[in-house]
């Protein structure tokens, strides 16, 4: 009868449960491992711009701003963009950078660039695939912007070429 009695040693389960815990551990470590594996991205390399955006070259630039029909102050940089390659240009994206009275970035946008229509009763800005810009041609262009920061300095901002695109 003391056989029955007495418990049964204690070692078996503490080793099991030692066992159990550490394989818990190394599969929370795996499927973490696995998971930032799989979410993570690939960086971005910095390529610069586009390498026909040396055969684009962007002059005469002009600020200007307008009141739209809700009163809200829409500015707007012209230009003129001139194609000195030999290929047809049918769509140009730039990054503007707007900088703040100690030269450091105010603002940030990458837009499309438009050529501006004359043709009408006032300009329109319109994307160059309504009328390419070949081979030694070149055109005005604007760009239009919502809002920009208060902190800007009110100078010309710095323009890059970003995207080009060809016929």
């Amino acid at each position: 009868m003391g056989g029955l009695m007495q418990p049964a040693p204690a070692t078996e389960e503490r080793d099991s449960s030692w066992l159990t815990i550490v394989i818990a551990v190394v599969a929370v470590i795996a499927v973490a491992v696995i998971v930032a594996l799989l979410l993570r991205s690939q960086p971005k390399p910095s390529s610069g711009p586009p390498p026909y955006a040396a055969y684009l070259k962007l002059s005469d630039f002009k600020m200007s701003a307008a009141e739209n029909f809700v009163g809200a102050t829409v500015s707007y940089v012209d230009g003129i963009v001139t194609n000195s390659g030999d290929r047809t240009v049918t769509h140009i994206m730039v990054q503007v950078n707007f900088k703040d009275d100690m030269g450091q970035l105010a603002q940030r946008e990458n837009i499309p660039m438009q050529m501006l229509k004359t043709g009408g009763p006032y300009p329109e800005a319109v994307d160059f695939s309504v009328s390419p810009l070949g081979p030694g041609q070149n055109r005005p262009f604007r760009l239009t912007f919502e809002s920009i920061s208060a902190q800007w300095n009110h100078q010309v901002p710095e323009i890059q070429i970003t995207d080009v695109t060809l016929k």
